[in-house]
């Protein structure tokens, strides 16, 4: 009971701090301290944002579509990677500085090679959503492997434990924990990662709605789908706090014990 309500007062500050901000927001610009083309209001935001929530919606489905492919895909490459790292050490020294030298090459710098190389279909998105979302998960992954315990390990093994056995008692639970830490980070790269390869071309997505409302200065949409990315990010990051609850129910108990 006393965790549930430092839960709801620690949810109280946040949304206490967001309100201050918004009202500070908008007192900037009815006082005109800021002018309106500068900074538009919260209030011409949220008039822009149900003006074009039609068209909104039709462009971040094709977002979250891309997204959603490049985040699958990354996860599945990562989460293989990091299996065959931690069962093969030649691997791991030969793969492990390449994938963190990727992480060294803008993704901005990128996205501009891979639209000259496949195209402005959705190719070139999913890939970049691929390499911006496949990092956190090998990283992430590989760490939760080689942190399993080690005397448990040499048990089974004493035991007569086959390589599969212990990555499946022990490895893969022990590595639950940072594949959702890591998941969470992905799933807010692969939405960015997709309006930043849109931005480069395209007839349909968030990036393309905003390099069109750059185009008219109309900055007031400009906030508005940055708004909008910001909440579908947050969304997914709570849909995978949802499935972390899900499958790793003993997480929960030990925290409802503290």
């Amino acid at each position: 009971m006393k965790r549930k309500s430092q839960n709801i007062i620690n949810k109280l500050y946040s949304i206490s701090a967001i309100v201050i901000l918004l009202l500070l927001w908008q007192g900037l610009c009815s006082f005109q301290i800021v002018p309106e083309f500068m900074l538009p209001s919260p209030m011409s935001v949220g008039k822009a944002f149900i003006t074009d929530f039609p068209l909104l919606i039709d462009h971040s489905m094709t977002s979250l579509m891309e997204a959603f492919i490049g985040l699958l895909l990354g996860v599945l490459i990562g989460f293989i990677t990091a299996i065959f790292m931690d069962h093969f050490e030649i691997l791991y020294r030969i793969l492990y500085p390449l994938i963190v030298l990727t992480q060294t090459i803008p993704t901005v710098a990128i996205a501009p090679l891979l639209v000259l190389w496949l195209g402005y279909e959705m190719a070139p998105k999913v890939v970049l959503i691929i390499i911006v979302t496949f990092f956190p998960i090998a990283v992430g992954v590989l760490n939760g492997f080689r942190s399993a315990d080690s005397d448990t390990i040499n048990l089974l093994r004493s035991m007569g434990a086959s390589s599969f056995q212990i990555f499946y008692h022990v490895k893969f639970p022990n590595a639950l924990g940072s594949f959702f830490s890591s998941l969470r980070i992905s799933v807010s790269y692969s939405i960015v990662g997709a309006v930043i390869a849109e931005w480069l071309g395209g007839t349909n997505g968030l990036g393309v709605y905003m390099t069109r409302v750059r185009k008219s200065f109309a900055f007031d949409k400009m906030f508005a789908v940055i708004f909008l990315i910001s909440f579908l990010s947050l969304l997914l990051m709570a849909l995978v706090n949802f499935v972390q609850k899900k499958c790793m129910p003993w997480e929960q108990l030990k925290k409802e014990e503290e």
